[in-house]
């Protein structure tokens, strides 16, 4: 199958600001279904809503896709204790439907996670879009604390394993590891399902947001078009 590819105008990065950001999308008629988006999935594409990208910037390749080995996952020392913590989560696997609690949640997360940037201000609408894909097979994992909704992990699930598009928590936790907990949480779904890796989207070695995806061993990443084992 062709598949039409269709780039944005240059912007400015969002992860290192002095660089020059081009995304490069599947056109948004393309008929896409869990197959067609897992093979994306290996060769480096990611999805925002509906919408399916991949950088695509001038003379730069700080975006590396990652994934973890689900198999072969080993917790360090932090991971273990992590683990160990959040042991009083209630967990629930829920299909993708819109939920008031989530909406809150993820309001009050991008507004003190990420002010002044765009996302700080989201109405339900413009959250479901970022949320949800028809074509998808996503899931939201939930966890709740004394019965209340603390973490949201939206995750996709498909052949060629999970795939983590974005988890968001109450940021008055920040100190349980919400975030790392849920990763590995994921890891355990991908191992137990028999499926081969968790997604983790883009490695930015020089974001020092993205620096905790280095923590998961081991891990792979796409260079030079190939899954190589770091």
């Amino acid at each position: 199958m062709r598949i039409q590819l269709v780039d944005t105008p240059p912007t400015t990065c969002p992860y290192l600001p002095e660089r020059v950001s081009i995304s490069r999308f599947v056109d948004p008629m393309t008929m896409l279904d869990p197959a067609l988006y897992g093979r994306l999935l290996t060769q480096g594409f990611r999805r925002t809503g509906r919408y399916v990208y991949r950088p695509h910037c001038p003379r730069c390749s700080a975006c590396t896709p990652l994934r973890v080995p689900a198999g072969e996952f080993v917790p360090n020392r932090s991971q273990r204790r992590n683990w160990r913590d959040n042991q009083d989560l209630e967990v629930a696997v829920l299909p993708c439907a819109y939920h008031e609690r989530h909406f809150e949640l993820y309001a009050r997360y991008v507004g003190v996670r990420h002010p002044g940037g765009g996302m700080d201000d989201p109405d339900p609408e413009e959250y479901w879009r970022f949320i949800a894909a028809a074509w998808c097979d996503t899931r939201l994992i939930e966890f709740r604390l004394d019965g209340r909704v603390v973490c949201v992990a939206v995750t996709d699930w498909l052949r060629e394993g999970l795939s983590a598009v974005y988890t968001f928590f109450d940021p008055e936790l920040a100190a349980r590891g919400l975030g790392s907990f849920a990763i590995q949480w994921q890891i355990t779904a991908a191992r137990l399902h028999g499926l081969p890796h968790l997604y983790l989207g883009y490695h930015i070695a020089d974001c020092r947001k993205m620096r905790y995806k280095d923590r998961f061993r081991p891990r792979e990443l796409l260079l030079g078009g190939r899954w190589q084992r770091i």
